[in-house]
């Protein structure tokens, strides 16, 4: 049960009205680590839990744990063996004792849009909703937050994360196996909320806000990015059943959407940071995610996707409880 001291921990240091209720729910969701789909991905983690690294590096586009000259040939094996077998890599680039993941996203040119006009993380709580493998709970650790909660279901996302940190043994950062469902028993507890590719997954998208609404302190910010579609008018599109082949895919907003979205949930100083059309440049297969990809979403001007639906945007926006 990795991190689950240290988050009640913090949670009993913060005053927390719903620690018996959250820790109740860690121990049910680590019945998912039981599930006989769960052992592939668990096996890594003990092959390779006396590996630590001594040089770490989270400042470039590319998040660094390790340095090549750590580890012999034997050692870096086992590492490339343990990393290859928790594939697909989606959210990226990290090097791993000089070996290159290199990933599905290219995260680092989200974070870089986003970093200008992120508040001052020093000594902050924050929370990183669908936190995936962790990329991006490793590029606020550069910016000494006082704890990072990442969140996310996965149990594959789970098992990169604890492989990733085990190696690297940054200890103000925890991934729990939550939802965004349950982010509002966390009641007033974040300085900020990270809410990056999840709204658009959600049928009632207001409904999630006001429940990050609920788990942010006073004045405290959501930084949102969603993916979205072109055009002036405060509309969303809601395709009949997939939307470029994702079938979760509910609510798919305007700029201008997005805004009304935070507004009608109780969000005050909306702004949208930036928007930007998609392309393979940001998402595509590779060595570390051998899958269909971006390319194979959308026609081949990148005007519709294959359900002739408008291509997808990326929406950035922050905003103040």
């Amino acid at each position: 049960m990795r991190g689950k001291k240290a988050l009640l921990n913090k949670l009993s240091s913060l005053d927390c009205k719903n620690t018996s209720k959250i820790e109740k729910l860690i121990d049910d969701r680590y019945s998912f680590l039981l599930r006989e789909s769960s052992e592939r991905f668990l096996i890594p983690l003990f092959e390779t839990k006396n590996f630590k690294a001594w040089f770490k590096d989270f400042k470039g586009d590319t998040v660094v744990i390790g340095d090549a000259e750590e580890l012999d040939k034997g050692g870096r094996d086992t590492i490339y063996k343990a990393l290859k077998s928790l594939m697909p890599w989606r959210k990226g680039p990290f090097s791993v004792f000089g070996i290159d993941i290199d990933a599905e996203w290219r995260s680092f040119r989200k974070w870089n849009r986003l970093k200008p006009y992120l508040p001052d993380l020093k000594d902050k709580v924050v929370c990183d909703v669908g936190c995936n493998n962790g990329y991006y709970m490793f590029k606020m650790a550069e910016m000494n937050p006082a704890f990072v909660l990442g969140i996310d279901p996965t149990v594959q996302y789970y098992c990169q994360f604890n492989l990733l940190n085990g190696l690297a043994e940054v200890d103000n950062l925890n991934f729990q196996l939550l939802g965004v469902e349950h982010i509002d028993l966390f009641e007033e507890m974040f300085d900020t909320v990270f809410l990056m590719g999840i709204l658009y997954h959600h049928p009632n998208p207001i409904d999630i806000l006001k429940k990050v609404k609920k788990s942010l302190k006073k004045d405290g910010l959501i930084i949102v990015e969603s993916q979205g579609i072109e055009g002036d008018l405060p509309v969303a599109l809601f395709p009949e059943k997939r939307y470029a082949k994702v079938p979760g895919t509910y609510f798919v907003p305007t700029p201008s959407c997005l805004v009304n979205f935070l507004k009608r949930a109780g969000f005050k100083d909306v702004e949208i940071i930036c928007h930007h059309k998609m392309s393979s440049e940001e998402q595509r297969s590779t060595e570390w995610m051998v899958y269909q990809s971006y390319k194979d979403f959308v026609n081949e001007d990148n005007t519709l996707t294959v359900e002739g639906y408008p291509a997808p945007i990326r929406i950035y926006s922050i905003a103040r409880k």
